[in-house]
Formats: structure tokens, C-alpha cells, sequence
């Protein structure tokens, strides 16, 4: 089918929870997502739900076997570039969208061209990389070009949203990091890097599994861990905020959390289900 007709019925059952004229409006805006582990799900859901019509996506890192606990892909993937991975699922959705892959991720070489001229700048940015410079950088370019950003980090359904297209002068990761530049961050090593993303999480208000874990990673554990129902909590989230951010609601900065352990919380009473693994 043609674009306009293909479109109209591919999101004709989000009406009205997206009027037909918002739809057009979200289809023209172009979204930025750094990092295609957690990133993935949340430019899927985007796409799917036709929260942007044009993408920019950066990651250098190819998929593993032990990134299929929580990626849509299977294992006739295993080792494809996990950016062209995603655009692939993303124009077998739609493929009518605008999709630039940068296959070497976010750096000092391409970071300008990632965020685009004045005509083909980004309009939001989805930041899910584990680098702090990639983190740092990407958020000094966002506050210059006034971006907003939104951040997921699946561990208790914490979601992070700055506004620098309101505030142009909004401190990066809401002051938790002071002054600290991306050159600053540039040369940490592996355990400098971990303290620095605690510093960005508040390592204070982790889970405790998460907590523990970060413990023995570089030990007996080879990263912090990550569920895929923790990632797709965040794709939603990430997709409903960026959503209403692109629609002009005036959703302010902040740290969220939709933790389900809080909100489904288990009881000593519960009854034990006919059949449960004891």
C-alpha cells in the first residue's frame, strides 16, 4: 500500500487514544536512541505504536547469547550488529520509516552528525548506554541543542526525564553529578565507571538484588543483571513519555519509579497455588 493509506491502517486501533491528527504530528518527529540492549525495546515499541517516523540509532556492539534473555531475536541473529538488528525489526513494522544506523555507536568523531543539522535535528532523545563519556557527551549535546532526554534503567521501573528543550541551563542526570564533563569520564576504568553510574542511579534506592549484584560483577557475574520484563516495563514507559512529550504535554523533569514489587506487593498470607514449584 502506499505510505499515507499503509499508515492509516496500520494505526487505525491507537484512535483515539492518538487522534488522527496527532498520529500525522508524531510521525514526523525524528527520535535518537543510543544503546540497542534496553534501547531496542523501547525504539520498537516506539515504532509500533508510531510515536516517530524517523530514527537514529547508535550502537557498536553485536548480539550474544546471553543478550536473549531480554532482546527480540534468536539465535540465526547471533553475532549481527545489534543497530542493524533492530532497524530490521523496526521496517518489518513499518517500512516506511526514515532509519540512520551508526554500527559504531555514539563518539567524539560522530556524536554532531548523530544529533543531526538545524533541518534533520533530533526532537528526543533515548539514552540506554552503559559508557559514561557516550552518557555525558550525549546529554551536554541535547542541553546545547535543547533535546529532551529520557532515560530507563529497568531496575524498579526507574525512569529519568530531562527536559533541556525546557530548561537550557537544567543540570545533567538532575545535579547528580555536578559539574563533571564528559572529558571528565572519558579515561575511568571499569570499577571508576561502575562508582560513576551508581553516582547517576543513587545507588542508595537500587533493588536489592541489584544491589548485591553490583558486588560481583567482574567476579562471578559478568554485568549487572537485567530482566526482560524489567526492559519492557521501561520500553513502555519510555514509549508513553516520549509520546506525550512530542504531543506538548508539560510532563517536567524528574526521576520516576513504577516499581511492581511496590505496587503488586507480596503478602506472608497468600495462599500457595495447586501445582507451585515450593
Amino acid at each position: 500500500m502506499p505510505e499515507a493509506e499503509f499508515r492509516l491502517v496500520r494505526t487505525d486501533r491507537n484512535r483515539d487514544k492518538i487522534t488522527r491528527g496527532q498520529q500525522q504530528g508524531l510521525l514526523r518527529r525524528r527520535i535518537g536512541v543510543i544503546g540497542l540492549s534496553v534501547g531496542s525495546s523501547a525504539a520498537l515499541t516506539c515504532a509500533m505504536e508510531g510515536v516517530g517516523g524517523a530514527f537514529r540509532l547508535a550502537d557498536f556492539d553485536r548480539l550474544g547469547l546471553s543478550n536473549l534473555n531480554r532482546l527480540r531475536a534468536g539465535v540465526h541473529e547471533l553475532g549481527l550488529e545489534k543497530s542493524v538488528l533492530c532497524a530490521r525489526r523496526m521496517y518489518e513494522l513499518d517500512p516506511y520509516l526514515d532509519i540512520e544506523v551508526h554500527r559504531d555507536g555514539v563518539n567524539e568523531d560522530n556524536v554532531e552528525d548523530f544529533f543531526g543539522d538545524q533541518d534533520h535535528g533530533l526532537d528526543l532523545l533515548v539514552e540506554e548506554c552503559d559508557t559514561p563519556w557516550v552518557k555525558v557527551a550525549a546529554r551536554e549535546h541535547a542541553r546545547h541543542r535543547r533535546v529532551p532526554v529520557l532515560m530507563d534503567t529497568n531496575d524498579r521501573g526507574v525512569l529519568d526525564i530531562e527536559r533541556f528543550d525546557l530548561e537550557g541551563d537544567r543540570p545533567l542526570f538532575h545535579g547528580r553529578i555536578g559539574d563533571t564533563t564528559a572529558a571528565d569520564v572519558a579515561g575511568l576504568d571499569r570499577e571508576e565507571a561502575i562508582r560513576f553510574l551508581l553516582r547517576i542511579v543513587d545507588e542508595q534506592r537500587l533493588s536489592p538484588a541489584m544491589s548485591d549484584a553490583l558486588t560481583r560483577v567482574g567476579r562471578t557475574l559478568a554485568s549487572w543483571p537485567q530482566l526482560a520484563s524489567g526492559v519492557m516495563l521501561g520500553a513502555a514507559l519510555v514509549t508513553d513519555t516520549a509520546r506525550r512529550i512530542l504531543l506538548g504535554e508539560p510532563l517536567p523533569s524528574g526521576r520516576h519509579w513504577v516499581d511492581l514489587d511496590a505496587l503488586i506487593p507480596a503478602t506472608a498470607a497468600a495462599p500457595v497455588p495447586s501445582g507451585a514449584a515450593l
